[in-house]
């Protein structure tokens, strides 16, 4: 089989876009360039890769067996030209890391200093939801991944390296602010805004809920923590949410975390990839480089004690998730 790099790579990207527009804006070349190189490969394959229906783009099963393969020739490359650069003493390469939403608090701040310490390392960064994130796992599209509650159906090699407490938060001026060990009970009725169905943090919310037996009215299902921030500002309710999303709104004093009993949540964060996956010397670097320095790590939520807010840990509840 004749098919160059050059070919695998194209068939590669438009596979992924499921569009030879977007391959080509990608690869920046022009579209009948993508056109030409894909009618080659499959003239060396001998059966058609790809099928049009309507005005989606499909793979055949040719087409998908190919794409495998392309995956495991450019994965071996990456491999290979990391071990070279290894042998010269450098780290040089790529880290494909995909993180939830919540994540992207802190998770620049670590690769700021990981990127520091190894100048040549380039990162491909995808910063997702909770379910997407998932699907990206079962894909293997990534080196790693960080998640506060890794799937229990999938076979994982999963370590936690930093704490992630979920707090209930509300608005400076509501009632509630400033009460000492407000009984979990009070929250009862109140409206609150959730994050979408699936999502790590309302589940582990949810739970807690129904132990308690606390109904809460949810007047806002939100993707987004920072939307989830402005409806609070908004007065639109109450929230629960990571303690490291909450830096910015604590600082101009808009938003304060209540003191309530049974929180925080205590969950941590895990670093995890598929079990038998085998790492890059990169992928390797980051992971020893994340579980050594996640100590130095802030809890960007403790600034909320300069507003004489406490912060309730010697009454929360563990959370064992994952």
């Amino acid at each position: 089989m004749q098919a160059t790099l050059h070919q695998l790579k194209v068939f590669e990207a438009v596979a992924r876009h499921s569009s030879f527009t977007k391959a080509a804006e990608e690869m920046m070349i022009t579209q009948p360039t993508v056109s030409t190189q894909v009618k080659q490969l499959t003239q060396t394959i001998g059966l058609p890769l790809f099928e049009q229906i309507g005005k989606q783009l499909y793979l055949t099963e040719a087409g998908e067996a190919l794409l495998s393969t392309c995956q495991d020739i450019f994965e071996r490359l990456d491999n290979l030209e990391m071990q070279v650069a290894s042998l010269k003493g450098t780290k040089q390469g790529r880290l494909r890391l995909g993180v939830v939403s919540t994540a992207k608090y802190f998770v620049p701040r670590v690769l700021g200093h990981f990127c520091q310490q190894y100048p040549g390392i380039d990162i491909a960064l995808q910063v997702t939801n909770h379910a997407t994130l998932i699907q990206r796992m079962q894909d293997n599209q990534d080196d790693l991944y960080i998640l506060s509650q890794p799937p229990e159906d999938l076979a994982l090699s999963s370590q936690p390296f930093l704490d992630n407490p979920l707090v209930v938060v509300s608005r400076q001026d509501h009632p509630l602010a400033g009460e000492k060990n407000i009984p979990i009970k009070s929250l009862a009725g109140e409206p609150f805004i959730m994050r979408e169905q699936g999502s790590g943090t309302r589940q582990s919310v949810q739970k807690l809920f129904e132990r308690y037996k606390v109904g809460v009215k949810v007047r806002l299902e939100l993707g987004s923590n920072e939307a989830i921030k402005q409806a609070i500002a908004g007065g639109l309710g109450l929230s629960v949410l990571s303690q490291h999303t909450l830096i910015a709104e604590q600082l101009m004093g808009e938003l304060t975390i209540l003191d309530v009993q049974h929180f925080p949540i205590h969950l941590r964060w895990y670093v995890t990839h598929l079990e038998g996956k085998q790492l890059s010397i990169i992928a390797e670097t980051f992971l020893k480089f994340l579980l050594e320095n996640s100590n130095h790590v802030p809890l960007l939520g403790t600034l909320a004690l300069q507003n004489g807010t406490l912060l309730g840990n010697h009454h929360g509840d563990l959370v064992k998730m994952g």
